[in-house]
């Protein structure tokens, strides 16, 4: 009994009538969150459709690529954060059965060399910033740092799933 207790304080199940638990007011504010990636999606659309240059083009899908995936992001969030309160596993929620230990075991054998291989990339990355940031008004630079970043958050996404694979 004790960990209904537990569980009821952290999501503030207990509330008086009329008040939002914590929980309900985050989802909330996903949801608004979720509308606003949807409508700046539409926006950047409606916006590479009017440019003829290759170059603006191309940066633009980028742009778009990006924020879809921001809304995958926010939509598995939503959904999770519902499954949460519903007590139930949506489609497209971050909650999910185990995995099996098989595939667990696997991924972790290969989580550290994709780490490396993340790494390694930033660095050729910087050689390359070196070797051509004034080609192009410096667009190959804007790219590669991009890049850069985008390897360095694998980083951060390959290691917390190495630590959650370590609890597993």
């Amino acid at each position: 009994m004790e960990d209904v207790s537990d569980v009821n304080m952290m999501f503030d199940l207990l509330k008086t009538p009329g008040q939002v638990s914590p929980i309900e007011r985050l989802l909330n504010e996903f949801e608004a969150h979720e509308t606003k990636e949807e409508k700046a999606l539409e926006y950047y659309k409606k916006v590479l459709g009017d440019m003829p240059n290759p170059a603006t083009r191309f940066l633009l899908q980028l742009i778009i690529s990006d924020e879809e995936k921001h809304r995958a992001v926010i939509h598995a969030m939503v959904a999770t954060l519902k499954g949460s309160l519903n007590w139930t596993k949506p489609a497209g929620s971050l909650e999910g059965g185990a995995d099996s230990d098989a595939a667990n075991g696997e991924l972790r054998e290969v989580t550290e060399e994709l780490i490396r291989i993340e790494k390694e990339g930033i660095k050729d990355y910087k050689i390359l910033i070196g070797e051509s940031s004034d080609y192009y008004h410096g667009l190959f630079k804007v790219l590669m740092d991009s890049m850069i970043r985008d390897s360095e958050k694998h980083i951060e996404l390959l290691e917390f799933l190495r630590g959650s694979l370590k609890t597993a």
